[in-house]
């Protein structure tokens, strides 16, 4: 998320940490990787300014099922891209709407952030965005090169120190909440150093599940039981001994076409442990890589053991044509036809989603814009709808597209669907893909629609009844009723104009009761409101079908959907008011430019009087700034009115360099609490601070 002040920051601030650069000091909050030993042994992370912002705020969602990975071949993916940390690594969001993102979490497993320093911690955005989807997190430690060896004669130096620098590795994995660690030993080694490197991922395995169980660590297929430094492409006796004493192993990816079967028979019960690697760049990886990857996917998912792609960012550091959001699109789609979907959502109520990719040209809260700047910050990303890639739509069929330029609902997209439809026939289309059990309770939809001038939009549900019985229900307004013998049940819609957002957003509301279900699929219908329903054709039109039975004239349609939001009773967010808040401010700093205004800089800090841990899951920061003499605008309206600053995912906000006007006497910063439903609690109830103007 940004504003002025933070675009400036980022601009002036050199995307790698500049040598005086000094952690203990306030400044625009960044991740950034522990690079000695020293660091790590002395905990000296943990006496930064930049700490509290980076701890991850969204704990895994894996519904009823245990923490553990499922039986089944798993996909893993390794992050490494330009030596990370670029648009990723500010915390309160950056200025690049073209920032690389992913938003196919629901094909993979788990998600290892990469780079080439000791320790890589992965920035709390993607910890955010991939705990929201299921997907586990890991950091990596490495020693690499003449460096690596230095390292590593200290780290190996007895069996104490291998279990103290783990016992550090586990503490930060807890502290920051990510779920554990890539072990990437790159380097020769003596054989003497060897029992004592087993010491060390033994001890690191063990220390992360009895701090937290379902964590894990996973082996790099690198230096062997006898300190060789020769990468296997494939589990054998040479490496076997590490994986015997951890979660996993990442097999190199220059293996061959009997590797994957031959490591599978290795591992026995234990094949889905092993995860061959798949480098997207295609450097002598088995089926080149690319737009190839799907070569090695097929192969491994009928060998029975899993995946590991590596460098998936590929796609956006060789700019593939034509552009990034439909390339990558088409590259996941390779992806999802070989491996298929691997996580369903919604697991568990409430659920929301406004489709958001964690970043855009311009912010909105419930339909008002409140922001108008490229930004970028993957840990602000909604649910992401299963948007399949299908590159041979004819020109009239309905496409169906994340949007980032009109103005959004929520946050900085939407989903557009537009095209023709021949009259009387409708288009279906799947978002999501759930696996939630319903109680007693009903169920609560809310959707945002804007629609077109005849264009109509509504949900449609699928439930299976726990002997496989199904039900499909449609949500809809105005002239749903014409589809009452395609769907189990048409239910009508409540709409109400959301007062104060942007012009045409229609609020659907609808309750249902389906104790003793599942909620399998969320999707959406388009039709049009100019059919006679007595007259015309109701043949459905969806992906793959053809139409041509009927000679209908087509109408042109467009639409928006802007969140959907599910949720019972027991779910409605009660905001706690203003005055059940502490907020303080801390490391005022003020400065003057000779050229031009003087700035603020400051951290904001809020909790809870009575002591409890808040569930919300994130927060909206805006500077009201309250003028001497209110000066009233053209349109009549008076100056300080609030300025949106950002998001903060913790219970704290660094406000850098803010412009202040000559004639402002005080700024109040308001902290709008949003909960986890998707509603937001109204400005003027929002806990504040103030701070005079010098």
């Amino acid at each position: 998320m940004s504003h002025t002040s933070l675009e400036s920051a980022v601009q002036a601030a050199s995307v790698n940490n500049p040598p005086s650069f000094d952690p203990t000091k306030p400044s625009i909050p960044i991740s950034y990787p522990i690079k000695t030993l020293k660091e790590l042994e002395s905990r000296s992370y943990f006496e930064s300014f930049h700490y509290s912002f980076n701890k991850a705020s969204v704990a895994l969602q894996s519904g009823p099922s245990s923490s553990s990975l499922p039986s089944r071949p798993r996909l893993l993916v390794c992050h490494d891209m330009a030596g990370g940390y670029g648009d990723d690594k500010w915390v309160q969001g950056g200025t690049n709407a073209d920032a690389y993102a992913i938003w196919h979490w629901y094909l993979m497993d788990v998600f290892v952030y990469f780079s080439h320093s000791l320790v890589t911690l992965p920035p709390p955005c993607w910890i955010n965005a991939a705990h929201k989807h299921g997907v586990k997190v890991l950091g990596t430690f490495i020693t690499e090169w003449e460096e690596g060896r230095v390292i590593c004669n200290t780290l190996l130096s007895s069996k104490e120190s291998s279990q103290m620098y783990a016992e550090r590795l586990t503490e930060l994995a807890v502290a920051l909440g990510f779920d554990g660690w890539l072990i990437n030993m790159e380097i020769e080694l003596d054989l003497v150093q060897i029992p004592n490197l087993k010491e060390f991922v033994s001890h690191l395995t063990q220390s992360m599940h009895s701090s937290m169980p379902g964590s894990l660590v996973i082996w790099y297929d690198s230096v062997t039981t006898e300190g060789e430094l020769r990468w296997q492409n494939q589990l054998n006796e040479k490496n076997k001994p590490y994986f015997d004493i951890c979660d996993g192993i990442f097999i190199n990816y220059t293996w061959r076409a009997n590797y994957p079967s031959r490591s599978a028979a290795v591992a026995g019960d234990r094949k889905f442990d092993v995860y061959m690697g798949i480098d997207v760049f295609g450097r002598n990886t088995y089926g080149g890589g690319q737009w190839n990857t799907n070569v090695a996917l097929d192969l491994l998912k009928k060998d029975a053991v899993s995946a590991a792609i590596f460098a998936p960012g590929w796609v956006y550091e060789t700019k593939q044509p034509p552009d990034f959001q439909t390339a990558q699109n088409r590259w996941w789609a390779l992806v999802e036809k070989s491996w298929g979907i691997t996580q369903n959502y919604p697991k568990v109520l409430p659920f929301y989603s406004n489709f958001d990719q964690g970043r855009g040209l311009h912010f909105s809260v419930d339909g008002v814009k409140v922001l108008d700047a490229p930004w970028c910050n993957i840990a602000g990303q909604g649910f992401q709808p299963f948007v399949e890639y299908n590159d041979s739509q004819t020109p009239d069929a309905i496409q169906v597209l994340i949007d980032f330029k009109d103005a959004c609902y929520s946050g900085g997209g939407n989903i557009i669907f537009k095209g023709n439809l021949e009259e009387g026939a409708y288009f279906r289309k799947r978002l999501f893909q759930g696996d939630l059990l319903l109680g007693d309770l009903p169920l609560n939809f809310t959707y945002s629609v804007k629609p077109g001038n005849d264009s109509l939009l509504g949900l449609v549900l699928d439930f299976t009844s726990i002997v496989n019985e199904r039900k499909t229900i449609l949500l809809a307004s105005h002239g749903g009723n014409q589809f009452s013998s395609k769907f189990g049940e048409v239910i009508m819609t409540r709409q109400l104009e959301n007062p104060g957002s942007s012009t045409g957003w229609v609020i659907n509301e609808s309750s249902i009761t389906m104790s003793g279900y599942k909620l399998t699929e969320i999707g959406v219908v388009c039709y049009s409101s100019k059919p006679d329903v007595e007259e015309r054709r109701l043949e459905p039109k969806t992906d793959n079908s053809d139409n041509d039975s009927s000679t209908e004239a087509p109408v042109e349609y467009y639409a928006v959907l802007g969140h959907i939001s599910i949720r019972t009773s027991a779910h409605y967010s009660i905001f706690p008011p203003s005055v059940s808040w502490v907020v303080e401010g801390q490391h005022v700093t003020w400065s003057r430019n000779s050229k031009g205004p003087k700035t603020l800089s400051v951290k904001i800090i809020w909790k809870l009087k009575d002591g409890k841990d808040s569930a919300f899951p994130h927060y909206y920061i805006y500077a009201e700034k309250v003028a001497k003499k209110p000066v009233a605008k053209p349109g009549g309206t008076l100056e300080g009115a609030p300025e949106f600053l950002g998001m903060a995912h913790v219970k704290a906000f660094y406000v850098a360099n803010l412009a202040v006007a000559s004639g402002v006497s005080k700024i109040k910063f308001i902290i709008q609490v949003c909960s986890v439903d998707g509603s937001i609690q109204k400005l003027d109830e929002s806990p504040f601070f103030e701070l005079d103007v010098n």
